[in-house]
This record gives C-alpha cells, structure tokens and sequence, in this order.
C-alpha cells in the first residue's frame, strides 16, 4: 500500500484497526468448573487398605503351576557342559604356553627332545652334566664351526681345545648347528660328540652337554674340561 504524500504526513498503520476487526475470531467462553462439594466427596469411596492387603486380593485367583513336567537338565549333560568349559580353559591354556614356546622360548626343555646329547667322564655324578647344561658354569671360550668341512673342523676343534687348556679354561662352548640341511644325521654335531669320547681329548674332558636354548640349544655342545688330563691308571681302576 502506497501511502498518500498530499498531507505531508506518512501513516502506514491507518487501516490497521479496520483490517483486526474484519479478521477477527470469536472465541468461545469457557466455563469455571465448580468445586466438588464436602458431601459429593463424602460419596467417593477411597481404599485405605494396605499395599500388601491390596496385592493378595488381586492374587488370589492365580494358580500355582505345576513343576511336574518342568524339565531338568541331567546330570550328564551337566557334566558334558563342565568338560566343554573345561576344555576350553586347556585349549586356551595350551595356546598361551605355545606363543610363549614361540616367541620366547618358554617351557621349551633342550634334555627332553632326540637331539639332546651328554656325557661324562668314569665316576662323575650326572648332577655334573645337570648342572653343566643349565648354565651353572660361566662359558669362558667358543668356537663356531658352521660352514666348516670336516677335515677344517677338526683341525679347529683340535687348535680350540688345545688353546683352552693351556689358558686354563674350564667351560667352553662348541657350536656345531643342529645338522638340518644334512639327508640323514647331523654330521658335525656327531664327530663333536666322537671327538669328545676319544683320544686324545676324552682324557681332559669331565662332561659335556647340549647348550641352552640361549647360547644355541642342541646345535651346540658345552664342555666342561679338566686341569689335568686323566691317567690311564686311573681310568683302569674305574
């Protein structure tokens, strides 16, 4: 709507009164409710029993049911549940106890497995070779003979004992491997073990044993060697 300029006064709101009352509703009137007299409210029956009075009334035409046809689980089905439960802990006990195998080493006993091997010279306690193959004995020397043939590998087996002896070295260590890229047996793992029970050296040698899984396991031999090499007297009397 444009307003007129003529007067010179704008008044933009001047049939707004008219425009309300053309568009207006009639609204209904509503009624006060009354307020409930004493006597109506004297008529209204309140229950002024117990909770408990008020639950047995509305309980008692329920019926106990049966237990005659409830069905119990028996005893072996009980029993076979355990065992499952039972298993699963073994399962998972025996998965932990690999990783550990796997990853650490851990429960893995070298003197259990066919590879383990050990010796002892005449009237020496296998408390000695226990002792000797679980580290009681600090290693003062090694040498390692992989790659060697085995012509090199005597010649250097022979120059290392020779060389600990006369240091006055006790404990030393021998790593052979374990032989497995061989066909049939380990093949310096059994001459180091031929070397040690023969001459010249069976004489100097008190026990040996495979190596913990820490210093090379069954591909590897500690021995423990003797300040004196042992008479031929004394072994005859033994």
């Amino acid at each position: 709507m444009k307003a007129s300029n003529s007067s010179g006064n704008f008044r933009p709101f001047k049939d707004l009164q008219a425009l309300l009352e053309e568009k207006a509703i009639e609204l209904k009137s509503v009624t006060t409710p009354q307020p409930i007299e004493s006597k109506e409210l004297d008529a209204i029956k309140v229950d002024r029993r117990s909770d408990g009075a008020i639950f047995e009334e509305a309980m008692a035409d329920v019926k106990k049911i049966s237990r005659s046809n409830l069905a119990v689980p028996s005893q072996t089905a009980f029993k076979h549940q355990n065992s499952d439960k039972n298993l699963e802990f073994e399962d998972y006990e025996s998965l932990v106890q690999l990783k550990e195998l796997i990853k650490y080493g851990t429960g893995f006993v070298v003197s259990l497995t066919p590879e383990y091997v050990e010796g002892t010279a005449p009237k020496v306690s296998p408390e000695v070779t226990r002792r000797l193959h679980r580290g009681y004995f600090s290693i003062q020397a090694h040498i390692d003979l992989h790659g060697f043939g085995v012509n090199d590998a005597h010649q250097a087996f022979d120059g290392f004992l020779n060389r600990s002896i006369e240091a006055g070295k006790r404990a030393v260590l021998i790593i052979h491997g374990r032989g497995l890229s061989s066909p049939y047996e380990p093949v310096l793992k059994a001459k180091v073990y031929q070397w040690l029970t023969v001459a010249p050296w069976h004489k100097w040698v008190i026990a040996f044993t495979s190596a913990r899984l820490c210093d090379g396991g069954t591909g590897a031999t500690y021995v423990l060697l003797r300040e004196q090499p042992l008479t031929k007297r004394f072994r005859k009397k033994n």
